[in-house]
């Protein structure tokens, strides 16, 4: 039995919390779904590596209430995402779009591959082995009584 509660512990505290608040949640099911969609697409310009649907941060909270405050105004998803790309710019998006300014983060994980790829090429590659140098008369020489086998 003990065991039995100590694994059901540790799944409760193993599973993610969730990071909207009920205060948060609009009434609408429907606009909720679409803030909850349209917050999943947005970093959290703290934590970056989550989306702010998933961020605890005081600042994660601040941007889902702007994004369900632009829902209840009446605008699209994609105007929504574009007013807080706006205001905080591109990185805050989890997918940036492709354009000049952002061509290295789309083009920098290939770009290490194949520098990494290049890289081990070049360090496996055959060494060509040193030219030899003539043995000089003394090392020939001395070589000559290494090697005499006369009995």
């Amino acid at each position: 039995m003990r065991a039995i509660l100590t694994a059901l512990l540790l799944i409760v505290l193993a599973s993610p919390a969730a990071a909207v608040l009920p205060d948060e949640m609009l009434a609408d099911p429907a606009q909720e779904a679409r803030a909850r969609a349209i917050s999943k697409e947005l970093r959290c310009v703290v934590c970056q590596n989550q989306s702010i649907d998933d961020s605890d941060a005081p600042l994660a909270k601040d941007l889902r209430i702007v994004v369900r405050e632009q829902i209840q105004m009446g605008r699209s998803d994609a105007q929504v995402i574009s007013y807080v790309s706006e205001r905080y710019g591109d990185f805050v998006l989890l997918r940036p779009p492709v354009k000049p300014s952002t061509w290295l983060l789309w083009a920098g994980p290939f770009l290490l591959l194949f520098l990494g790829a290049a890289g081990l090429i070049i360090w496996r590659r055959p060494q060509k082995p040193a030219p030899e140098a003539p043995l000089s008369a003394d090392e020939a020489r001395a070589l000559d009584v290494l090697t005499d086998t006369r009995p």
